[in-house]
């Protein structure tokens, strides 16, 4: 049964995060709240979370997890980035993108799409996660909290309790954070290609 905490969305109450950060040491995986819908999350280096994230939402192994960033400094610890990409994902951050990058070494390679070596890297603009990633000192593994055959993310975190009850270790809810997941750009291959319009505004990278 997962374990459910009930946190201000901009004050988030400091020691249920860190009661939730323990939790994702000891290798639990947690629903949470961002700034474009619920995600699920785990340790960074967790190969249980990877398995687990993929049996809720049926993902094949192609799939670009999200490494989660509290701030650019440590994004930049994980994807290599070129100047005119630096400055284009700078002016975007914190925000509702996810921007799919070579990655370094510091990435498990579990993490990696098997053929571009590629991984996704976001930085959130929702106080809750930054306080959890703060608490962390390492990015979170993610994923979006998509179930198979639905069209749109859980958005109540009273529903994602009451229907992953025994999927999750526990469910960090802040409210209603839309239903609308990150628009991705992909900067791999040197070009700009955007993989899915979401939240983020794609007006800028067009």
């Amino acid at each position: 049964m997962a374990k459910y905490f009930d946190v201000h969305p901009e004050n988030p109450q400091r020691r249920t995060i860190s009661t939730v950060a323990g939790l994702i040491r000891s290798d639990a995986l947690v629903a949470y709240p961002t700034d474009s819908c619920y995600a699920l999350g785990s340790r960074l280096g967790s190969r249980e979370g990877i398995n687990r994230i993929r049996s809720i939402r049926r993902l094949d192994d192609r799939h670009h997890f999200t490494l989660v960033c509290e701030n650019f400094a440590q994004l930049g610890q994980f994807v290599q980035i070129d100047n005119d990409v630096f400055r284009a994902i700078k002016a975007a951050t914190p925000g509702r993108y996810t921007f799919i990058l070579p990655a370094t070494k510091e990435v498990p390679r579990q993490l990696l799409h098997p053929k571009k070596k590629t991984v996704g890297v976001r930085i959130p603009d929702h106080a809750v996660v930054q306080a959890l990633l703060s608490e962390l000192g390492e990015p979170l593994l993610s994923s979006t909290l998509l179930l198979p055959d639905e069209e749109e993310p859980l958005t109540q975190g009273w529903e994602i309790k009451e229907r992953l009850d025994h999927e999750v270790d526990a469910v960090l809810d802040s409210g209603d954070c839309g239903t609308e997941p990150t628009t991705v750009i992909d900067f791999s291959d040197g070009e700009v290609t955007i993989v899915r319009e979401g939240a983020g505004d794609i007006s800028r990278f067009e």
